[in-house]
């Protein structure tokens, strides 16, 4: 199913997963990906609820988008990959360091298009953000999920995450509090040592 060879570099360039019923490949984003990015954010948006913004996107307009972009592209602190079939995003995953005494930690994200569900996008993409957490070092990968959000959660446990809390009211969204689960991923032993 998925190329062994799957390190920092590999992840950088192109990698092609073939899937039983599926062939995507795996690219890092580019800044000229910017205008495409934001089209797809507005897509899965309108999709669900259970992303932080809706159908309107994210508040960035193409120029702010290829400049992020080009900064993670250049960065082993922060990665942004994609999902592409013929060329068209259909799901995308962050990991985006933090600074100073939380250093050793990095927060997750990722969506993937609705008619990809099910379809070993979100598993690939999270596997290749997992390569590249331990090719940099980091020690720790949070991310919020939305409480009710099944599917998601049981992608998250099978790749080790555990939730440590949940976050009462976390969005509101027509009026109606959501929950979020926060999770968390230890990846190097030096963290569970300390803990």
């Amino acid at each position: 199913m998925v190329e062994k060879d799957m390190s920092l570099e590999n992840v950088i360039g192109r990698k092609t997963i073939r899937m039983k019923h599926a062939t995507f490949e795996i690219v890092r984003a580019q800044a000229q990906d910017a205008a495409a990015l934001l089209e797809y954010l507005k897509i899965v948006g309108g999709e669900t609820e259970n992303l932080s913004f809706g159908a309107e996107g994210v508040p960035l307009n193409v120029e702010a988008e290829r400049t992020y972009l080009g900064m993670q592209a250049q960065s082993r602190d922060h990665i942004q990959l994609l999902a592409k079939a013929n060329g068209e995003i259909i799901g995308t995953a962050s990991l985006n360091r933090n600074k100073n005494r939380m250093s050793h930690r990095a927060e997750f994200g990722i969506s993937v298009k609705k008619t990809w569900w099910g379809c070993g996008v979100a598993s690939t993409l999270t596997e290749h953000i997992l390569i590249s957490a331990r090719e940099t070092g980091v020690e720790q990968i949070n991310l919020e999920v939305r409480s009710d959000n099944n599917r998601a959660i049981a992608l998250y446990k099978k790749f080790g995450f555990r939730k440590l809390c949940t976050f009462p009211g976390f969005f509101k969204i027509n009026g109606e509090l959501i929950d979020f689960d926060l999770m968390n991923l230890t990846i190097c032993a030096t963290a569970q040592d300390e803990m």
